[in-house]
């Protein structure tokens, strides 16, 4: 950890104060950091983005308005800082001016966010053997920013708290024994006064499965934990009679929404390990009474009280899931009537490209739009949203299926968001699907770790060689408003605007910006890598900034790299990009 400090007081001339020194400066930003309250994150400051989606709804929008439909064309580079190389999916946090961005292999960078000079950096110590395996399990998609700590999830399964103005660890707690298995990949959120962590990782044979947990913001001690895979009852008896040391998966991928009224929170599971049905104990279900193959609680809506821990009710969205295509995204909470009754709706779109509303109040299903070509669901009950799966497209041993989309998912983990000017969701999509492949186990082999079962991606049938989409969907009436279709695979999630805007990025490097209304693309540059994070978008005294980190190595790129050989990236090279209006344009 390294803490820049000014050497000198602030300098005199002649009784009038020059301008402020880089050290000054930094001292000033560093001691200027308020509190981050409950109240505080309940009702951010516009300017401010302190959470994975910006605000507890999910939404991912940003209300600044001064980089608009008509100031858009004058968006240039305010300034640039290079992260360290790897697989970069995060999102900054930004807070009274001071930009906090986490880099592969667990360093974290505070910074100036109208300058970028660096104002500390922390740098954790890792093992050396996991820092020699997959670059992907070294970075976080998220943090979170409390009081005064900022909270990491590290690659070794840990929990820290940093001191916001310094850098310096406060508490440092192990999550679970990386060496098993565990693993973070979302980052924290805090709710209800709870700093709530999902746990991944959990294909790697450990009985039971994953788990969310709540942690104590004073000293990181663990309060509740909620199982994400069911342990007994009349929820255990979906698997198949398996015995709990049998069931795998149910990754929390990502951090949750909350929604402080109703005091819940909303998280999306996993699917089963290993993937296939065929060899993990799923298929075919024994017939025993009051015993199925649904396998909860993956693939489902968890709505978890944060004060007990207790699991109010969850929805499943898809049972006993053999193709890798399961629903551990982010939970849009949207106020909007159905069929003319107002409703508190959470929806969510799982790899499938399937967008899915259900009462967050009860957990009852309210109503679906497909969106991508698939082919796995033949047909979904508009009264429970149970679904009816094509029976073809389920993996056999010693056969080969194609099933639509691929398991990368229609819509990956770069994130849907919702504007309210519009009452639209903007989804980034690809269109591609599958050939799945299920090996039969040597003996002794364990399926726990997804073994016996590849998949080989390829385009949609009679494709026009267009695999990126970015669509905009109204949520009252559930039309699509648009939908870009372009060639390269789109990569990062969506960040919608009140100045009319929707940024967007994809495989080829482009960093645009969509006329939130049509589609039309009124602004765009081309970035040094994948652009594949979150971005953001920030002010600092009135001057609006956009934020997107750009790098390569995650899975995503590289599972639609490959059906897009034409298009070439660095193997290396992640850098955090800030944008903003010169100073001429600004009003």
């Amino acid at each position: 950890m390294r803490v820049l400090m000014p050497a000198c007081a602030a300098i005199a001339v002649a009784g009038t104060a020059l301008a402020q020194s880089p050290a000054e400066r930094r001292t000033a930003l560093l001691a200027a950091q308020t509190p981050v309250t409950d109240e505080t994150l309940r009702h951010p400051g516009d300017g401010d983005w302190l959470m994975w989606r910006r605000t507890y709804d999910g939404w991912g929008y940003s209300p600044l308005a001064q980089v608009d439909r008509a100031t858009v064309k004058n968006l240039s580079l305010a300034w640039t800082w290079s992260l360290s190389p790897g697989a970069s999916e995060t999102t900054p946090i930004v807070h009274d001016g001071v930009l906090f961005v986490h880099n592969n292999g667990d360093k974290v960078d505070a910074l100036d966010g109208a300058t970028g000079d660096l104002l500390w950096e922390y740098t954790r110590k890792l093992d050396p053997e996991l820092v020699a395996g997959n670059s992907i399990w070294l970075t976080k998609r998220n943090m979170a920013i409390y009081q005064d700590r900022l909270i990491v999830a590290t690659s070794d399964a840990h929990l820290i708290a940093l001191d916001v103005k310094t850098g310096a660890v406060v508490w440092d707690v192990e999550g679970g024994d990386w060496k098993q298995g565990w693993r973070y990949t979302g980052g924290p959120m805090v709710a209800d006064g709870k700093i709530v962590q999902g746990m991944t990782g959990c294909g790697n044979g450990q009985e039971g499965g994953c788990f969310i947990a709540a942690y104590d913001p004073a000293d990181g001690k663990e309060l509740w934990r909620v199982h994400t895979l069911a342990q007994d009852g009349k929820a255990g008896d979906s698997w198949n009679g398996m015995p709990v040391s049998n069931r795998f998966g149910g990754s929390a991928w990502n951090a949750g929404s909350y929604d402080p009224d109703q005091k819940l929170i909303f998280y999306g599971v996993a699917q089963p390990y290993g993937w296939s049905a065929a060899l993990n104990g799923l298929l075919p279900p024994s017939g025993k009474k009051g015993v199925t193959s649904d396998a909860l609680y993956t693939d489902s809506t968890l709505a978890i009280e944060p004060a007990t821990g207790k699991l109010r009710w969850y929805f499943q969205h898809l049972s006993m899931d053999t193709w890798d295509l399961d629903y551990a995204y982010e939970r849009v909470l949207v106020d909007a009537p159905v069929d003319g009754k107002p409703r508190k709706q959470s929806v969510t779109v799982g790899k499938l490209g399937i967008i899915e509303s259900i009462d967050r109040t009860t957990g009852k299903w309210l109503w679906h739009k497909e969106t991508v070509p698939q082919n796995v669901v033949a047909s979904i009950d508009p009264k429970t949203g149970r679904k009816t799966i094509n029976q073809e497209v389920i993996p056999q041993i010693g056969k080969t299926t194609k099933n639509c989309p691929a398991d990368p998912g229609g819509r990956g983990w770069p994130a849907t968001a919702y504007s309210p000017a519009t009452q639209t969701l903007y989804l980034p999509l690809n269109e591609f699907c599958a050939n799945a492949t299920v090996r039969a186990l040597e003996p002794g082999q364990s399926s726990a770790k997804a073994g016996g079962m590849s998949f080989s991606r390829a385009p949609v049938a009679n494709s026009d060689g267009n695999i990126g989409r970015l669509d905009a969907v109204r949520l009252t009436d559930r039309a699509t408003v648009w939908s870009d279709r372009q060639r390269a695979p789109m990569t990062s999630a969506a960040l919608p605007t009140a100045g009319g805007l929707v940024f967007a990025g994809d495989l080829d490097r482009y960093f645009r910006a969509y006329d939130d209304r049509t589609g039309k693309i009124l602004w765009q540059t081309r970035l040094n890598n994948v652009v594949n994070s979150f971005p953001v978008s920030y002010s600092i005294k009135g001057k609006q900034y956009v934020a997107v980190v750009a790098g390569s190595g995650s899975t995503l790129p590289r599972a639609l790299g490959g059906l897009t050989r034409e298009i070439a990236n660095p193997t290396a090279g992640s850098v955090l990009w800030i944008f903003a209006l010169p100073d001429a344009t600004n009003p």
